[in-house]
C-alpha cells in the first residue's frame, strides 16, 4: 500500500499557536540571560502566565531557590508551574517545593529553553500555567 505523498506545491504548515494571540504571553525568544515575551525582552529571572509578567521573582541563579521562592509561585493561583533551571535541568530539593506539593500544584522542573518551549505549547492549550524562568 502507497501512502499519499505530499503536494510540493501546497502552502500548508503546521501551527504551533492559535492565530489570535492578542492579550496572551507568548514566550517568542530566550537566549540566556534575557527572554521575548511576544515582542518586549526581559531579563531573567522572570514568571510568565498567560495575562500576567513577573520581573521581581528574586532568585538569580538556581542556588539561591529557597522555599519562599516556592511559596510565592504558590500564590499564583495556577495548576502548573514549570521550572526553568538555566542551561541545564537541576532539581531543587523536595523540601523548596513542600508548599506546592501541600497545595497540590503540578511542578515540573526542566532547562529553561525546555520550559520555555512546554510554557507555550501549555498556554495555547488554556492550561493554567506559569513558567519560572532562571537564566540560562
Amino acid at each position: 500500500m502507497r501512502l499519499p505523498q505530499p503536494n510540493p506545491r501546497s502552502n500548508r504548515r503546521l501551527k504551533l499557536h492559535p492565530e489570535n494571540r492578542t492579550g496572551i504571553n507568548f514566550i517568542t525568544a530566550s537566549d540566556g540571560p534575557t527572554i521575548q515575551v511576544n515582542e518586549d525582552r526581559h531579563a531573567a529571572p522572570l514568571i510568565v502566565m498567560a495575562h500576567q509578567l513577573v520581573s521581581s521573582w528574586p532568585p538569580q541563579h538556581f542556588d539561591e531557590l529557597a522555599a519562599e521562592h516556592f511559596t510565592m509561585l504558590s500564590e499564583l493561583g495556577v495548576e502548573i508551574i514549570l521550572l526553568g533551571t538555566g542551561a541545564k535541568q537541576r532539581f531543587p530539593h523536595p523540601r523548596l517545593t513542600r508548599t506546592l506539593m501541600e497545595q497540590r500544584i503540578g511542578i515540573e522542573v526542566m532547562d529553561t529553553g525546555a520550559a520555555c518551549r512546554t510554557y507555550n505549547i501549555l498556554v495555547s492549550e488554556g492550561r493554567s500555567v506559569a513558567a519560572a524562568l532562571l537564566p540560562a
